[in-house]
């Protein structure tokens, strides 16, 4: 299938779910947090991040989205539009994930960061909790990300 036709496809599936008729590209990255690896979507500005995750109906088992923002502060994310189960994690601008919260989909009840942050890492719904990953863990590759606009 030619690129203009996988575009094609995408608006089409994106606008018979409702979602905006154009959705942002995103860069990629790739994070460790220890032995771990994620392959993560990176959301670096305001139009990226407020896309997030929505109208997804799924995403791979070691496959996520960073956001990254602009200032360290107690963040908030919400699951509006969001249609699969995530789990987020606030990681400080050392790497550090400072609080991790479980998200169920299509809630506009705000999951924060109980310490200032600079980056949230939004993966499939128990990914850290089966890994063994809690606050404090560090996540690794976080330096490769684009500076947010």
């Amino acid at each position: 299938m030619s690129r203009f036709s996988n575009r094609m496809m995408a608006f089409t599936v994106a606008a018979a779910l409702g979602a905006p008729a154009a959705m942002a590209q995103m860069s990629q990255i790739r994070l460790a947090a220890g032995m771990h690896l994620v392959q993560a979507e990176v959301a670096s500005t305001n139009e990226t991040r407020t896309q997030g995750l929505m109208y997804r109906t799924s995403m791979g088992p070691n496959q996520g989205m960073l956001f990254v923002f602009p200032h360290d502060e107690a963040h908030c994310m919400w699951m509006k539009n969001t249609l699969i189960p995530l789990v987020v994690a606030f990681i400080d601008a050392k790497g550090q994930i400072v609080s991790i919260h479980e998200m169920k989909p299509k809630t506009e009840t705000p999951q924060c960061a109980t310490a200032p942050a600079r980056y949230a890492l939004e993966m499939n719904a128990g990914w850290f909790r089966t890994k063994g990953i809690l606050a404090g863990t560090r996540i690794t590759g976080l330096e490769k990300a684009p500076a947010p606009r």
